[in-house]
């Protein structure tokens, strides 16, 4: 079966970003196999502690070598990626050969896709940042900068997720053609 790992931005239990990517999942259901990324535990990215990588990081690699696709569902901060979350693909995009710096990591290749929920800009600046980063570090970007959500006014009172019937169309469309593309192998 097709697995989809879930990376969200922020390492709050009840984002805005983890409720997304939870509905996001239950729009996936049993077409593919879910799991979220756990990586509030990995280090500092520190070349003075690469090699042997920290057992941490050789957990979330190992995770993500087995995903067929990734889906990153990311909050902005100050206009642009959150920092756990630059640190988190610093270190996964880092080649596996400590004897070749431009080698393949464990997400070259992998196909990704973004989602953001935020403000009035629906996360736009982060989305975009992100797709430049993602394919830089050679990932495949499905959907250029993704879907954004912008969290209503009752969101921001009652920290609840609530999408509405247009942002639910998007995020199936979104979901259908990450779906297709992965299946593709």
């Amino acid at each position: 079966m097709t697995k989809i790992v879930f990376i969200t931005g922020s390492m709050r239990k009840n984002s805005f970003n983890r409720q997304l990517a939870n509905d996001i999942a239950g729009m996936i259901g049993s077409r593919a196999d879910v799991s979220f990324l756990d990586y509030g535990d990995i280090p500092w990215m520190n070349q003075d502690i690469e090699f042997p990588a920290p057992s941490s990081i050789s957990r979330v690699r190992s995770i993500l070598q087995e995903a067929d696709g990734i889906w990153i569902c990311s909050p902005e901060y100050n206009g642009t990626i959150p920092g756990v979350l630059k640190n988190l693909l610093d270190w996964v995009s880092r080649s596996l050969d400590p004897n070749d710096p431009a080698g393949l990591s464990v997400v070259a290749g992998k196909k990704v896709t973004i989602s953001g929920a935020g403000g009035r800009a629906k996360t736009g600046s982060v989305r975009s940042h992100l797709a430049d980063l993602l394919t830089f570090t050679r990932m495949e970007v499905i959907g250029k900068d993704g879907t954004g959500i912008a969290v209503g006014a009752v969101g921001w009172k009652t920290d609840v997720l609530s999408l509405d019937k247009e942002q639910k169309a998007e995020l199936n469309a979104q979901v259908d053609t990450f779906l297709k593309v992965i299946s593709e192998k």
